[in-house]
């Protein structure tokens, strides 16, 4: 054999050894998921899962590992919970995980026309737009800010009322009824309490819509169970649709014989509502925007703003019960910088350090919406892990936020640590990982600056007006969470107040 031939045998084979090198490296780089638990046939790890699955996962990462695989029926997941894993996934990997799982629940009760949920494509890039500088904008937010300073006043008349009275009241329902007027008059320029029949009807609604969209469907997750509705979950959806529309149907109905009769808006005072018609009957919209899409638009706007609000409002209120002293130091920071001569305002957050604080340490223990849900629209690798196209992803922020390697004592309800150096520039906004009650990136909350100015304005009046105490005496108050989309506790809180600030002041407000 000559020269020649040795060398183009050489040659050959060293190519065909790069090719099959090639082939297997792809396959073993492909079968490298993360870590998980042992999957049985058909269900995978549906039989793991517990009613709060944002614990389920916690306990589950503290045997896994940080990211951990499961396969829920047909569907891969994998979850993660550390700020350095979900900085990959929602910013360096951001477009990839851009999109958000569907299910029979949202699609029925949402008209499958829902923002927060939709795919990212040109409708969710425009709805982000119009949220973001128009609707939810700082210019728009300042034009109905005295809509929520006259809600949160009467709120705190409500109370100083059942204070004088000595009544025990549910501080869960008139947090819920609080913040479902703040959105409902600058949504649709109505108060939710103003007839309670419906007010409730659609309290109730909410409340429903938040439930069923946290719960899991098989019809969803195992394929030949799709035409089945085992766990009633279709019919429970379509009876919610067709309540929320009948109460919205009228209300819309209403608004648009209102404006033919003015030729137009009706009044100055143009609320949400008003804004969405005028795109609608202008044909001014970049994308389709139907009738459909404006109901499905309030609900993403009613589920995200009053449920989650009230939810880690009434945290807040918990801790500071469970934890006097710290009550304590948040009063006396406001009796300092505000006085007794007006109310908290929103424009005060930045000269009330310790009340920032405690809002901090509440999202950090207590985030309203306990795991961020994202989608993926391709193949991507995490942390050295091949994570598949079509997988859900989970980011368990409660999980961080009681991450011991992340936080000291993180058990304990302590706003201190976010005053001392090393945490004191964190903020709730998506910039830093360890703390996103909001999200981050395109698919966070494009509600963010209004969920933080209510919550800053109704935890700031409530810490200012009253003291705090349980109605049945006890010193402690049940942390239990009850499971769903949302992790507000599982029992309703009841107390009793005592008038810290002359009620003329409220009035006078």
């Amino acid at each position: 054999m000559d020269l020649v031939q040795i060398t183009l045998s050489a040659a050959l084979l060293l190519l065909s050894a790069a090719f099959l090198h090639t082939i297997f490296a792809t396959k073993r780089r492909r079968l490298s998921p993360p870590p998980g638990p042992l999957a049985l046939p058909i269900i995978g790890h549906l039989h793991l899962l517990g009613p709060r699955l944002h614990q389920t996962f916690h306990d589950l990462s503290l045997r896994h590992g940080p990211i951990f695989n499961l396969r829920l029926g047909s569907v891969a997941c994998a979850v993660v919970s550390t700020p350095e894993l979900a900085k990959e996934c929602l910013k360096t990997h951001e477009l990839v995980f851009s999109s958000r799982k569907h299910s029979t629940a949202i699609d029925i009760v949402t008209y499958d026309s829902s923002f927060a949920f939709s795919p990212y494509g040109p409708y969710w890039k425009y709805i982000k737009k119009l949220c973001t500088y128009e609707l939810l904008g700082a210019r728009n937010l300042l034009h109905f800010q005295p809509i929520r300073t006259l809600e949160v006043n009467s709120f705190v008349g409500t109370l100083m009322n059942k204070a004088e009275s000595g009544e025990s009241f549910n501080v869960t329902e008139e947090l819920v009824k609080l913040t479902s007027n703040v959105i409902s008059h600058m949504m649709l320029g109505i108060r939710c309490s103003g007839t309670e029949g419906e007010a409730e009807a659609a309290r109730t609604v909410i409340r429903e819509v938040t439930q069923i969209f946290g719960e899991f469907d098989v019809a969803d997750i195992i394929w030949f169970c799709k035409n089945f509705d085992f766990q009633g979950i279709r019919k429970r959806s379509e009876d919610i649709q067709r309540r929320y529309d009948a109460l919205l149907e009228k209300i819309i109905t209403d608004r648009e014989e209102l404006r033919r009769s003015h030729g137009g808006a009706a009044g100055e005072a143009r609320d949400f509502l008003d804004m969405f018609l005028d795109i609608m009957e202008g044909g001014k919209s970049e994308v389709t925007f139907t009738r459909e899409h404006l109901k499905a638009l309030i609900l993403d706007f009613f589920t995200a703003g009053t449920d989650t609000t009230a939810i880690v409002t009434e945290w807040a209120i918990s801790e500071l019960i469970n934890n006097p002293k710290v009550l304590e130091k948040a009063q006396q920071e406001i009796d300092k910088v505000i006085g007794s001569g007006r109310l908290v305002q929103e424009s005060d957050a930045p000269n009330l350090p310790y009340l920032m604080a405690v809002i901090k340490e509440t999202f950090r223990l207590h985030p309203p919406i306990p795991m961020l849900s994202r989608k993926s629209i391709s193949d991507c690798v995490i942390d050295g892990y091949d994570v598949p196209a079509k997988s859900l992803l989970f980011v368990n922020i409660w999980s961080m936020g009681r991450n011991p390697k992340i936080w000291e004592s993180p058990l304990e309800f302590r706003p201190e640590r976010f005053l001392e150096r090393e945490k004191s520039s964190i903020d709730i906004k998506g910039q830093h990982f360890e703390l996103l009650p909001f999200g981050t990136g395109r698919r966070g909350c494009p509600g963010m600056l209004l969920g933080i100015q209510e919550v800053v304005i109704i935890i700031g009046t409530m810490v200012q007006c009253f003291d705090w105490k349980l109605s049945d005496g006890s010193g402690q108050v049940d942390m239990t969470e009850r499971p769903g989309l949302t992790a507000p506790r599982a029992h309703d809180l009841f107390c009793r107040v005592v008038p810290r600030i002359n009620p003329v002041v409220v009035s006078g407000n």
